[in-house]
């Protein structure tokens, strides 16, 4: 049975990119996906949660955002269309990463995995709006956002790996306790959207209902959370030190500690300032970065060697063969 041919199938047909190519499509889908986080936060932080009050329209009688929003109606209906943008990202992901002579079955399913998760948060963004930014359902939303980060992170590493069975890098107990980091980053950020969600950015000038407990009791939970992190990523380093692990891993571990600090700097100034909207946003950003942070220190305990099957015959691996020596 001949298979049907797809739009993917046919540009594969024609192109094969190189891992310089697909790593850079690969990284724009990281980008986007912090810049979507970042941008959303904005969207809650300057109260335009529903300049847009329906979905997926922006208004009952309009598509898009009309001069009676006003500048509410713009940013969140801006922020809504940088999601195609997102999606071109992936788009472009999948495409590149399709397009891999030989063809990858891993990667291919970790990009396609993008763009179902962008699917479901665009449907749970719309959800979120119908329900006057229901606190619980504007977590999930986050959430789901950092899911996609995870994804497009750890598609991007893969792509600059063989696809050979993994082998460590470090002993077993640094590399339990570089789980136990993101595991705990996890928790980490599954309690900032506790404290966001029962803190006065309601994203909305309106009665907007908020988590049922006090704020301050919720940021000092967070920080507890994030002081544990912070011992455990010492640990860590200093383990990675002592093992004399590869530089670039050790290196990953600084990069953690130098994201950790200046992430707890920017809570605690936040936090005695009355919680100002300029630095909500950058811990927003810097919550992105940590996610970034912990997930390259857990992928660097292990490598993949180039155990990759031989490229599939087609136009690409006809060019690449040699020229036959004439018959003597």
């Amino acid at each position: 049975m001949v298979g049907v041919e797809t739009p993917i199938s046919s540009i594969a047909k024609r192109w094969t990119p190189s891992t310089k190519v697909v790593k850079r499509a690969a990284l724009s889908a990281v980008v986007m996906s912090v810049l979507i986080i970042v941008t959303g936060g904005a969207v809650r932080l300057t109260g335009s949660g529903l300049g847009c009050d329906t979905w997926p329209k922006c208004t009952d009688d309009s598509l898009f955002a009309t001069p009676e929003e006003g500048i509410h109606g713009a940013i969140e209906f801006g922020n809504r269309m940088l999601t195609y943008v997102l999606s071109a990202a992936v788009g472009w992901t999948i495409v590149a990463v399709s397009s891999l002579n030989p063809r990858r079955r891993k990667l291919v399913r970790l990009a396609w995995s993008q763009f179902w998760i962008v699917l479901g948060n665009a449907v749970l963004g719309g959800i979120t709006v119908l329900a006057g930014l229901n606190p619980w359902t504007v977590a999930g939303h986050f959430l789901l956002a950092n899911c996609l980060l995870a994804v497009t992170v750890i598609t991007w590493v893969r792509i600059g790996e063989g696809d050979g069975p993994p082998r460590p890098r470090a002993p077993l107990p640094v590399r339990r306790l570089s789980w136990a980091i993101l595991a705990t980053t996890v928790v980490l950020i599954v309690l900032g959207t506790a404290v966001t969600g029962s803190g006065k950015h309601a994203g909305d000038s309106s009665d907007v209902p908020r988590m049922p407990w006090d704020w301050s009791a919720a940021a000092h939970v967070h920080a507890i959370a994030a002081w544990v992190v912070c011992a455990l990523a010492i640990a860590l380093w200093l383990a990675l030190r002592v093992a004399d692990a590869p530089a670039d891993t050790l290196a990953r571990a600084r990069d953690l500690l130098i994201v950790l600090l200046a992430q707890g700097a920017i809570g605690y100034v936040q936090y005695f300032s009355d919680v100002p909207e300029i630095l909500v946003g950058v811990h927003m950003l810097g919550s992105a970065l940590l996610w970034i942070a912990a997930l390259r220190v857990v992928l660097s305990m292990r490598e993949r060697g180039d155990d990759v099957p031989a490229p599939l015959p087609g136009p690409s691996a006809e060019r690449a063969e040699p020229a036959s020596a004439p018959a003597g």
